[in-house]
């Protein structure tokens, strides 16, 4: 495991061009999530996660994540060096990518590298996480950090994730939710990145859906199938129950990504929701072994 504390259940919050997120971060801290994460995309500077760690006082502040298309790790040592020891303690280094290099893991383990050769080594293992789908990703997350992030996952690929990284390792599930009793309206939400995030400019996620089962049908089509095994659409304890199967299958914490076409809640909506279902129906770690679901095939659902 790693050196920070991540809880089983954290927001992905929007940066705000108001700074309204850094509200939303307190709010969401309040409410009991004991991490909050900034989406990677969002992070062209990471000034952010400064501001963040600054209006919270005791969530874990985490980028999901930090790209290497972007940030080199000249710039992961300089955002260490500006927060004070405290803050630094509250930080998790999550890391992705890069897309744009030839080898992209080969690129991954030089980037490490350098990190462990900065002076001080402001950001060892044990305080970073690596987005990671495919079986050497996730041994790359084992040998070289805390743990790995994943999305766009079921709770079938959780309990083979955990198998592959060892009971040590810390695996954060990101979880795609919509807040929405209709679910046709839910799905065209959800189909909104994933058509993004399935396509050819982005690696590893169609693949990833192979892994699990899914047809290339179901990956150029978006089917139902697919689309309801990855997200949860649903109310407050639907999402509940769905980071809790992921918990049970392996998982040492969830990141719920809100989703909203403008008329659907969104992230301090839902969290109020979500937070509200908890104090029902607490999520928990299980203990390792202890209610891990069975699975139907890899993807968790059935085939013929």
């Amino acid at each position: 495991m790693g050196e920070f504390e991540l809880g089983p259940m954290g927001m992905v919050l929007d940066v705000a061009d108001d700074r309204a997120h850094l509200e939303r971060a307190a709010e969401a801290e309040r409410l009991g999530f004991s991490a909050l994460w900034v989406p990677g995309g969002q992070l062209e500077t990471l000034e952010p996660l400064v501001e963040l760690l600054r209006a919270t006082q005791k969530a874990t502040v985490a980028p999901g994540i930090m790209s290497l298309d972007v940030h080199g790790a000249a710039d992961v040592v300089r955002l260490f060096d500006l927060l004070a020891d405290r803050e630094a303690e509250r930080l998790v280094a999550g890391f992705g990518g890069p897309q744009q290099a030839a080898r992209p893991l080969a690129a991954m383990r030089q980037f490490l590298d350098e990190l462990d050769a900065a002076p001080a080594a402001p950001v060892p293992a044990a305080r970073r996480l690596i987005a990671a789908l495919g079986p050497r990703k996730l041994e790359l997350a084992r040998e070289r950090a805390a743990g790995a992030i994943t999305m766009l996952v079921t709770p079938g690929y959780t309990e083979w994730a955990r198998s592959v990284l060892g009971p040590d390792a810390t695996l954060v599930v990101q979880q795609l939710v919509v807040l929405d009793s209709d679910v046709d309206s839910a799905r065209r939400t959800v189909r909104g990145p994933l058509s993004f995030l399935l396509g050819p400019g982005v690696g590893g996620y169609a693949a990833n859906m192979r892994r699990m089962g899914f047809g290339d049908d179901d990956i150029t089509g978006l089917s139902d199938d697919l689309v309801d095994a990855v997200a949860t659409i649903g109310d407050a304890e639907a999402i509940v129950a769905a980071a809790q199967a992921h918990l049970a299958a392996g998982a040492d914490h969830v990141a719920l990504s809100v989703l909203s076409d403008g008329r659907q809640p969104g992230q301090i909506e839902v969290a109020r929701a979500v937070a509200t279902a908890m104090r029902q129906r607490p999520v928990r770690v299980p203990a390792p072994g202890v209610n891990v679901p069975s699975r139907e095939g890899f993807a968790g659902r059935r085939r013929a």
